[in-house]
């Protein structure tokens, strides 16, 4: 069920897995749900990324949200300002340069500069878990356009709820197939999950189209890793995104035809005791015959319940007992939120800082 998608020259790969047997389970028989959770569990030890195909998002509906993203980001910029949200709310506009990625781990960025990028970011509201008394903060209601700004806001809007969605069943279903590579109840994932801190950020790299690049580029997304239990990444099939391999080299990654990219957090590295990776990796300015080209990207950040501790499974724990501490959502996620969005440099992620380290070591 698995197959390589080869990201750049050399022993890194990508594994691409196909996890259709368990969007229609009705469709196959346990055997091959189970090849699936095998190749599902090696691509997480090993890479950290998994080129998802069968993941059934319709077409129209990926085109939807681009068409969407479009729409938005070409609006004026004091159009765009008028969505924007204080840093401890993770909602709305955020523009160019009022971010920088790296600071999730506590790191500067070499070109002292945050990252040169835009997004609009929706997620789950309070107000959908109606029975439950949750944090406004957390599960801020969503900031949208209105009707008033240059562009259709209500098709705007359907068009980003129906990739939200769909991308959240695709989280959920992942969560399954990982349940299943665990060799744990599938329990251990939705009683964590059943009111996740789940955002979807929209993303363009907003440096003008066909800028020639001098000799030096900005960064378009500092290096870091994702915070929570699993991202579900789509993104334009253009170069920019960059991961950090086991040699200590960034390689080169795009979505393979008809596949939605996939990668751990976090939360999920701290679950497994490091068994499986949450991968550092960053975003360069796309360029291609050395001029800027556009890219996009849209990622869905499932993240937990705000209020879940996350302790080592006991099938992680090393032999030695060596775990990570446990941790609520909420606690972690402000950590690593004050550091890429309100500029406080994340003290308790030193590891991962090293690597980030060691990498701006080889690239000069």
């Amino acid at each position: 069920m698995s197959e390589h998608f080869s990201a750049a020259p050399g022993p890194f790969s990508v594994p691409v897995v196909d996890i259709s047997a368990y969007v229609s389970p009705l469709a196959s028989d346990a055997a091959v749900r189970a090849r699936v959770a095998v190749d599902m569990a090696r691509a997480c030890r090993d890479v950290g990324f998994v080129q998802v195909r069968g993941h059934g998002i319709p077409h129209d509906v990926i085109a939807g949200l681009g068409a969407a993203i479009d729409a938005f980001f070409d609006q004026p910029l004091d159009t765009k300002q008028r969505y924007r949200t204080p840093p401890q709310i993770n909602r709305g506009y955020a523009p160019p340069h009022s971010e920088s990625l790296s600071l999730s781990l506590g790191v500067e960025s070499a070109s002292q500069l945050n990252d040169y990028f835009e997004a609009f970011n929706i997620g789950a509201a309070a107000s959908e878990f109606s029975q439950l008394t949750l944090p406004a903060d957390v599960y801020a209601e969503n900031v949208w356009p209105g009707d008033g700004d240059g562009f259709a806001a209500a098709p705007f809007r359907a068009a980003v709820e129906a990739y939200f969605t769909a991308a959240g069943g695709v989280a959920r279903t992942l969560c399954r197939v990982f349940a299943d590579a665990l060799n744990v109840s599938p329990q251990t994932f939705t009683s964590v999950t059943d009111h996740s801190v789940d955002v979807l950020r929209m993303i363009r790299y907003a440096l003008p189209d066909g800028l020639a690049v001098g000799d030096v580029t900005p960064t378009g997304m500092g290096a870091h890793t994702d915070y929570g239990i699993v991202t579900v990444l789509w993104a334009d099939p253009v170069p920019g995104l960059q991961v950090l391999g086991g040699d200590g080299v960034w390689h080169d990654v795009q979505p393979a035809p008809g596949c939605l990219l996939v990668n751990l957090g976090d939360l999920t590295a701290r679950w497994t005791n490091d068994r499986w990776r949450s991968t550092l990796h960053r975003v360069q300015p796309p360029v291609v015959d050395g001029r800027i080209r556009r890219r996009r990207s849209a990622a869905y950040f499932h993240d937990g319940n705000y209020d879940a501790l996350i302790s080592t499974l006991r099938s992680c724990v090393g032999i030695d007992g060596g775990q990570y501490p446990p941790i609520t959502v909420a606690d972690h996620l402000a950590a690593k939120l004050a550091g890429s969005r309100a500029g406080v440099a994340n003290t308790a992620a030193g590891e991962e800082a090293e690597r980030v380290r060691a990498a701006e070591t080889v690239d000069r």
